[in-house]
């Protein structure tokens, strides 16, 4: 009623400036006090269990400020505090945050989605604030130092919608309960410590487009699950200790599954002609497994498939013309095969930039190999081989070369004529026929052979062990014997 009372026209002509001095205040309160309190208690608190911040990134979470305004902070309606996204740089080596995650952030009461990615160093335990978060569907964890168990219990998050946990140091077997995480159209748990069995109960949560237990120690055979999927676009299990045959039921996911990957297990028996009806397929991987007799036929059909390994199994002849319009990645190295030459699908692919056939029985002259394209190129290994002539052509090409590997061919070339590209770390080009002498540019490699070749002349200054050169015709300096003068 004062207010009202200010209003009067037979008030002095100061009261106006009080008036609107006292309602510019009073709006400059409202701003600064727009989140709820127990909102920026919470955040506060969370801030308080980060011990370091190098990069600055709460340096806006101020007392006395509004929240909703600080970086990394949503606010909807009511201005409750909604979604909190903290996301370290990962080419960036002090934006991280070292430290713990508050309980008291359960205060946010409003919260439905915490993205805490690449954050590196928040350690603890499964934070069990969660399982006080009623409203919460999202939940993205990654790449840090979170560690023990999952909670018995996690079933109980029930209205979750994506649960991601990769990347972290979490031990034990994966419970049971999560099986009562029906909501989920995510769930990633790789890239951890897990163990024991591929848990079946997974099969309840018939939503999962993308499914993740890579990277763990997880193993036993792949249960026959995967019928109750209708919508899985992502399979990741590679780099565990899993046994067996690849499971029946994985057809089911054909019409829709872009990514299965396998690699790195313990899996065998042949590969599955049915996996040629997954027309939607851009990834496959079933390397590192004990795979045996020949790669289906019905692959010719994988016309959408863009990344292909099949390395480090016991695969024989033949190897079947694959129909595809471009390969992005392809690795058949160390099986049985005997191609002869480089494959016409590969040749006339415009976009490959990982080639990697070694020991793949390629008979061939490099000089006569004429790519599409090689401007994208980032691997090549023809190592172990009978490849002839020289890939001076082939490489000074490339402008984004990391890694080029052809040990154990009949290649002949003038290593001084090869135009090294800054990106270039490792050159494995031993036991050839490689004449010329060392270029100064290795310095910047990471990892260097040309042992067993011809070369000759005094080594530039270098960081390499004396088998990075042994077996030439007459290299001298260091590692090596001293040059005569």
């Amino acid at each position: 009623m004062k207010k009202n009372n200010h209003l009067s026209p037979s008030l002095p002509w100061t009261t106006p400036f009080i008036i609107l001095s006292i309602l510019t205040v009073h709006s400059i309160k409202i701003t600064s006090a727009a989140c709820h309190v127990d909102d920026g208690k919470g955040l506060l608190a969370f801030k308080s269990g980060i011990t370091q911040d190098p990069s600055g990134m709460l340096s806006s979470w101020k007392s006395g400020t509004d929240c909703c305004n600080w970086a990394g902070i949503n606010c909807r309606e009511n201005n409750r505090v909604t979604t909190i996204s903290l996301y370290g740089q990962v080419d960036k080596p002090d934006s991280y945050l070292t430290g713990t995650i508050s309980s008291s952030l359960v205060k946010v009461q409003n919260l439905d989605g915490i993205y805490f990615v690449n954050l590196r160093n928040i350690s603890g335990p499964f934070p069990d604030l969660l399982f006080g978060l009623p409203k919460l569907l999202y939940v993205y964890i990654e790449n840090s130092k979170l560690s023990g168990p999952l909670p018995v219990n996690i079933g109980k998050l029930k209205q979750l919608g994506a649960l991601s946990l990769e990347g972290n140091r979490f031990t034990g077997s994966i419970p049971s309960s999560i099986s009562e995480l029906t909501q989920l159209t995510q769930l990633v748990l790789g890239k951890n410590e897990f163990s024991g069995h591929f848990p079946a109960g997974i099969k309840q949560i018939r939503n999962l487009s993308y499914l993740s237990l890579e990277q763990n120690k997880l193993m036993g055979t792949i249960p026959d699950i995967f019928k109750s999927f209708t919508d899985l676009r992502i399979l990741r299990l590679s780099h565990n200790e899993f046994s067996g045959k690849i499971p029946e039921s994985i057809l089911s996911l054909a019409p829709k599954l872009a990514y299965l990957e396998l690699g790195h297990n313990r899996l065998s028996g042949q590969i599955p002609s049915y996996l040629g009806k997954f027309k939607a397929l851009d990834t496959l991987d079933l390397s590192w497994n004990s795979f045996t007799g020949v790669v289906p036929k019905t692959f010719s059909n994988l016309t959408k498939i863009f990344n292909l390994d099949l390395s480090h199994n016991s695969l024989n002849d033949p190897f079947p013309q694959m129909n595809v319009k471009g390969i992005e990645s392809l690795d058949l190295s160390y099986n049985n095969f005997h191609l002869k030459e480089i494959p016409k699908w590969v040749t006339s692919s415009p976009i490959i930039y990982s080639l990697k056939l070694a020991k793949c029985g390629i008979k061939m002259n490099l000089d006569t190999w004429k790519p599409a394209e090689t401007y994208f190129y980032d691997y090549i290994d023809l190592s172990e081989n009978e490849i002839t002539g020289s890939p001076v052509d082939l490489l000074n090409r490339t402008d984004f070369l990391v890694e080029f590997k052809a040990a154990g061919n009949k290649l002949k070339f003038d290593l001084g004529k090869l135009r090294i590209v800054k990106t270039l770390k490792e050159l494995d080009i031993s036991r050839n026929l490689v004449y010329g002498k060392v270029p100064a540019a290795i310095t910047g490699f990471n990892k260097l052979n040309v042992s067993y070749n011809h070369l000759c002349g005094q080594l530039p200054k270098n960081k390499f062990p004396v088998s990075s050169f042994v077996g030439n015709d007459c290299l001298c300096g260091p590692p090596l014997s001293p040059c005569k003068l």
